[in-house]
């Protein structure tokens, strides 16, 4: 005879207690919700990727019939389709912060693909690299300081998104008017304009997918033109996002002082926010006081009240059900 004890028992009648719960609320829950629900179970599978003929960045068409291209971006866009939780919170913060990068590249000149290298660059955080470098666009901070961003104790513009994209911009029109292909200029964003140089002299090619370059250099544009496919069309990756699922942007406001700031943390009282608030807004801002010197002045965005709180963002968005790029009813592998 099976002899169970009390605290097993106990346990069994938990667990199905649970299981209960848990059917009734997918059997009574909203009918929205149960339809992402099943879609997501229903496409939740492994596929290979499909690979475009052709696919472009910046503009410029590259041929996907090469061996070494087919394979290079197959492996970038295997990489980021399956590992879920990274790609997913790329996504959602691609919807955040990419309002605020597209309209610097277009005033700049620089074309809209460059906000997938920030994207690759950080995941759209403010990290830093086992190299010191910093910030959305991952800038040393010789080289921050040569394109125009203050690097200091107290204030590190590296970590200023808006500044930190117009010295990007200069980075890059700077390479391009060198190279004549916007190509080369991401891929020296990455290895150095001195090094792609000496290797398309060496191999006696400008074409960067014909080059041989390190391990590192040689993913970088896959891994840009990957999630630029993926980002325009999540849905074709298995990416079942709905509007109310992306990080929705700020609404902020700014504050001009040309006089120094003894104290932040009171800095950040009189403006009804917190310190935590006031830094995850000024990332810049790496002290807890701001020095200011004469003819000196700096630009503080604070949050406008509803943007304190999700339930105030969630109000402007728009038709928060919908489901990214395609009506709910048709997700599915495209």
């Amino acid at each position: 005879m099976l002899n169970y004890k009390p605290h097993y028992l106990l346990s069994f009648l938990l667990l199905a207690s649970a299981a209960l719960i848990f059917l009734c609320f997918t059997e009574t829950g909203n009918d929205k919700d149960k339809l992402y629900r099943d879609a997501f179970t229903a496409h939740n599978q492994a596929y290979a990727i499909h690979i475009p003929g052709k696919v472009s960045f910046a503009g410029e068409e590259i041929s996907t019939d090469p061996y070494y291209i087919r394979e290079g971006l197959d492996r970038e866009l295997l990489v980021n389709t399956y590992w879920h939780s990274n790609t997913l919170q790329l996504l959602k913060r691609a919807n955040r912060y990419f309002p605020v990068i597209e309209p610097i590249l277009k005033k700049n000149n620089v074309p809209d693909d460059f906000k997938y290298l920030a994207l690759i660059e950080s995941g759209l955080l403010n990290v830093v690299s086992p190299s010191n470098a910093a910030g959305f666009w991952q800038f040393l901070d010789k080289t921050g300081r040569q394109y125009g961003l203050e690097v200091t104790e107290q204030v590190d513009e590296r970590y200023h998104l808006v500044k930190s994209t117009e010295a990007a911009c200069r980075y890059l029109k700077e390479a391009h008017s060198k190279y004549n292909n916007w190509t080369l200029a991401a891929a020296s964003y990455n290895a150095g304009q001195g090094r792609i140089s000496r290797e398309w002299e060496r191999q006696k090619t400008t074409n960067y997918y014909d080059l041989y370059l390190n391990a590192e250099t040689s993913r970088y544009i896959y891994r840009i033109i990957a999630m630029k496919l993926i980002c325009e069309n999540p849905a074709a990756y298995g990416f079942y996002l709905r509007n109310k699922d992306l990080y929705p942007p700020f609404d902020t406001y700014t504050v001009k002082t040309d006089t120094s700031i003894a104290d932040l943390l009171n800095f950040a009282a009189r403006y009804s926010i917190n310190y935590r608030i006031l830094k995850e807004f000024n990332p810049w801002l790496r002290s807890d006081q701001l020095k200011v010197l004469p003819g000196r002045s700096y630009l503080i965005d604070l949050p406008e009240k509803h943007s304190i709180n999700y339930s105030g963002l969630m109000k402007k968005v728009n038709d928060p059900d919908s489901m990214v790029g395609l009506p709910l009813s048709a997700a599915g592998p495209q």
